[in-house]
């Protein structure tokens, strides 16, 4: 069993603020108000936001609200009062038109009706396209989880191409991110929150922002040769790397794929490798609109009884595992970050003096106040 270490927190060396967490969700709801969505739509999208700071995935947080979301609405790509309409209706099977709802709010929207139906017949499959970007996918398994039920997710990038197939030349999938949820008993749920490449492209941006390396197996030149320089991503000189590096790339590349197909060929939503794409230089190429979720809910309660027991017997018997090191003893995906969310909930959420400042100045336009700030002590 290998020991897990805990989620990536952001450079030792930045200044960091912190923020209370219920006034930083007061805070992105008004500012999603005002930009047309309905209050409870910006609330649930507000959360779905914090996921990421909350569980120390910061490249997939509110850093996110000024380079992604608000520019998604502002160009009319994203529609904030969007009602989605079912169109194929089979019970335990939907199929869903998001009609360019925000994803943050219209994913969790899916997972509760998949949720729903798992209710009535032990498992509900909702498909969605015409999407826009869900933030972290484990935000909307776990909804499921709050249900007593397991939750997968999983998200294609629309006709958005940035990751070539290994021994290719020419980009044709997306990050293609996928997550699952458990239900452990009293322990922390189960959350296995991945991108299908080595890293998404928020991570590798966020480095570039801040100046630092990556490690090699992230990023490789037109010759897969490593590269440890982020910049070079968005100067169209380095691409990004599967799950696995070189000797597991193609078990990374397969979960691309199955992901591709689960979100875009089952709901019929846009898609990367269309014949068009080979036509290109071989760079990025596309945008993330029309993008396709999988929202699938179990209900294992409703097939058998004892299966909570036995999770919280399965997850309880990883975590008794000895450790190699007895600093470090061995946990499962989603353990660290139940209870840096939990930490971060009392203490404060923390922020970048960076990001911090784009937040007040993002406040500034609107009109409102940002959220008050105290320097993180060390």
């Amino acid at each position: 069993m290998t020991t897990l270490p805990a989620p990536p927190e952001p450079s030792p060396t930045r200044e960091r603020v912190l923020v209370d967490h219920d006034a930083l969700l007061e805070f992105l709801t008004e500012i999603l108000v005002g930009r047309g969505l309905p209050r409870d739509r910006a609330r649930e999208a507000a959360r779905a936001l914090c996921h990421g700071d909350l569980t120390g995935m910061d490249s997939h947080g509110v850093a996110n609200l000024t380079r992604l979301y608000l520019p998604l609405l502002d160009e009319g790509r994203a529609d904030p009062r969007a009602e989605p309409r079912v169109v194929t209706d089979l019970g335990a099977a939907v199929l869903l038109d998001a009609r360019r709802a925000l994803g943050l709010w219209s994913a969790s929207e899916a997972m509760d009706l998949a949720a729903a139906r798992a209710e009535r017949h032990g498992i509900g499959l909702v498909a969605v396209r015409d999407a826009t970007h869900l933030g972290c996918a484990g935000h909307h398994a776990l909804r499921a989880v709050e249900r007593g039920m397991v939750g997968v997710v999983t998200s294609n990038c629309g006709g958005q191409r940035i990751a070539r197939p290994p021994g290719g030349t020419v980009a044709l999938l997306g990050t293609n991110p996928l997550s699952a949820a458990a239900p452990a008993g009293a322990l922390p749920p189960f959350l296995l929150d991945m991108s299908t490449t080595a890293a998404p492209t928020g991570r590798i941006r966020q480095a570039a922002r801040e100046g630092r390396s990556v490690p090699e197996g992230l990023l490789c030149d037109d010759r897969e040769a490593p590269v440890t320089d982020p910049s070079e991503f968005d100067a169209g000189r380095a691409h990004l790397t599967w799950l696995g590096d070189r000797v597991g790339r193609f078990k990374g590349f397969g979960l691309g794929v199955l992901v591709e197909v689960l979100s875009a060929v089952v709901s019929g939503s846009g898609r990367g490798p269309r014949p068009d794409a080979l036509t290109g230089d071989g760079g990025p190429t596309g945008r993330d609109d029309d993008i396709g979720f999988l929202m699938l809910a179990i209900a294992p309660d409703a097939l058998r009884e004892g299966a909570r027991t036995d999770a919280e017997e399965l997850f309880g018997v990883l975590t008794d595992c000895p450790p190699v090191d007895p600093e470090h003893p061995v946990r499962y995906p989603g353990w660290h970050e139940y209870h840096l969310a939990a930490e971060r909930r009392v203490r404060g959420v923390p922020l970048s003096v960076d990001l911090y400042e784009e937040l007040v100045e993002t406040a500034r336009g609107a009109g409102i106040c940002a959220p008050r700030s105290v320097v993180e002590e060390r």
